[in-house]
């Protein structure tokens, strides 16, 4: 491979793809946390383990940059929020407020600053 191809091939991560994929993994967790805990036994066991997969399983199909179903950015916009708005719910729900408000504030920029860069 030539030293040429070799510099295309690289691909600049910024502060904002840092940021994203940090409130990917804090999402998930999330998820996982909320069903181990909110739910009584045995399906705690259920729902800890079903809730972040199924967010996973969405996120991998229609949202994750290498995506299986290409949809368009307005569908993958719902995507996120969905799983997004799933995981700020979970932390109200834990009864954490000041989890759940700043969490879903810097989704939320998060977003529109990847959103606006599909777009343009």
């Amino acid at each position: 491979m030539s030293a040429q191809n070799t510099e295309h091939a690289r691909v600049q991560i910024g502060f904002w793809d840092v940021l994203r994929f940090l409130i990917e993994l804090f999402a998930f967790v999330t998820l996982a946390i909320w069903g181990f805990i909110a739910w009584p036994f045995p399906w705690n066991i259920v729902v800890g383990i079903a809730a972040p997969a199924l967010a996973i399983v969405l996120w991998a199909l229609f949202r994750s940059p290498k995506a299986v179903i290409h949809i368009d950015t307005f569908g993958k916009a719902i995507v996120e929020i969905i799983v997004m708005t799933a995981a700020a719910f979970a932390w109200w729900d834990l009864g954490q407020p000041f989890v759940a408000v700043p969490f879903a504030i810097i989704a939320l920029l998060s977003g529109i600053v990847t959103g606006r860069k599909e777009l343009a």
